[in-house]
């Protein structure tokens, strides 16, 4: 390198510093609102490896923060309570996210990302990764939704509660045929007809998922189907669905609840169980949207209401959502754990993806601004009230 080249990087080197200096001052001042420290001594304060990283969170938003983890520019020992104290703060929107003005915005007004077509693509990208990674994250009853933790003290007693209060709040009885939108490993057909001796009917468009489920509700009256819900046509007392609602999108709720109610006898009862925003939006946050869940939408309150508007009755809406951070920080662990198992076939990157997700996630359920709804609607109304709720 020549002394004149040397003389002319030099004065960008100088510039570059400055830059990362105001970047860090200034993101150091927002952050002490809510008690965060750069490079802190406390387990929730960030360690910056790379000085990048501040440049890609504040002009990528949630998508640079999580891309800049993943590349290991930052670290966080408690990476949960930082996204918790940023929630609980509302500095996270104060500070804003560059990410919002993206194109997807537009597009999802223009595309329906969760088309027949589409629907397949991006229950493939999350849920048909392996079964054996879901087995160890999860537990013995592959339960992929969050669990009820009243009077539990394990993730397995969490998870078969919420199951038995699902089975109380759509009052089964024998004999009762059910439909399971969104089966997954088959863990609620299972329960509900070894427990209530009904016969149920789960439907998914994962092949991983029909392939488990069907295996293990073998010598039950379960029937695993690969169908979209789009494409049923009969007749069940029951219809529940947990944890797949947020992969409909604002653009289908209203033609998944024609299904639901297409599908529903004149008496039956329907359980939703999802995940709820605080705000109606049409798209996920983008790092979450980008690398877990493809397309996936949380929705508002009002966004169900308007959908199920003129076709239901709405006889109970359960808010449970504190207990998904407990069920996340249990996932976390067994991942954890269980990661010497799977490392090779999933490699380091991963790890730190799939770290990022869960913790972030149990941080913001932790603030509150994620919700768990159970909400239980009829046709025409319950005669005389809705009396199945059972907490």
């Amino acid at each position: 390198m020549s002394l004149g080249t040397a003389r002319t990087i030099e004065p960008e080197i100088r510039e570059k510093r400055r830059s990362n200096s105001w970047l860090q001052r200034k993101f150091s001042s927002v952050l002490e609102e809510a008690g965060i420290t750069i490079n802190g001594p406390n387990s929730w304060d960030p360690q910056i490896h790379n000085t990048r990283a501040l440049r890609r969170i504040v002009f990528g938003g949630t998508l640079g923060a999580g891309e800049s983890y993943v590349d290991g520019d930052w670290d966080c020992t408690r990476l949960d309570e930082l996204v918790a104290r940023l929630q609980a703060s509302g500095i996270d929107e104060r500070w804003g996210d560059f990410s919002s003005l993206s194109l997807r915005g537009l597009f999802s007004w223009l595309v329906n990302l969760q088309s027949r077509a589409l629907a397949p693509r991006n229950v493939k990208a999350h849920y048909d990764i392996g079964n054996e990674l879901y087995t160890a994250m999860l537990g013995p009853t592959m339960t992929y939704s969050c669990g009820y933790w009243r009077n539990a003290r394990s993730l397995e007693e969490a998870q078969n509660g919420k199951h038995e209060l699902i089975c109380r709040k759509l009052g089964l009885r024998r004999g009762m045929r059910v439909l399971d939108i969104g089966c997954g490993w088959g863990a609620f057909a299972k329960y509900a007809a070894e427990r209530y001796d009904v016969q149920v009917v789960g439907i998914t468009l994962s092949p991983a998922q029909a392939m488990y489920a069907k295996a293990r509700c073998e010598d039950l009256p379960v029937e695993i189907r690969l169908q979209d819900y789009r494409d049923v046509r009969d007749t069940f007392d029951r219809i529940v669905s947990i944890g797949m609602f947020e992969h409909v999108g604002p653009r289908n709720y209203r033609e998944y609840f024609n299904s639901v109610h297409l599908n529903l006898a004149p008496d039956g009862l329907f359980l939703l169980h999802t995940i709820g925003s605080l705000r109606s939006v049409r798209n996920l946050d983008r790092w979450m949207g980008r690398y877990i869940f493809p397309n996936a939408v949380l929705p508002s309150g009002s966004q169900i209401e308007r959908a199920v508007e003129g076709l239901f009755v709405m006889e109970d809406w359960h808010n449970c959502g504190a207990d998904y951070d407990k069920t996340l920080m249990a996932w976390h662990a067994n991942f954890t754990s269980a990661w010497p198992t799977v490392a090779d076939a999933y490699g380091e990157r991963f790890r730190r993806m799939w770290n990022y997700y869960l913790l972030t996630c149990a941080g913001t359920f932790r603030a509150r601004r994620s919700q768990l709804w159970q909400i239980v609607f009829s046709k025409h109304g319950v005669p005389g009230g809705y009396l199945g709720r059972s907490t």
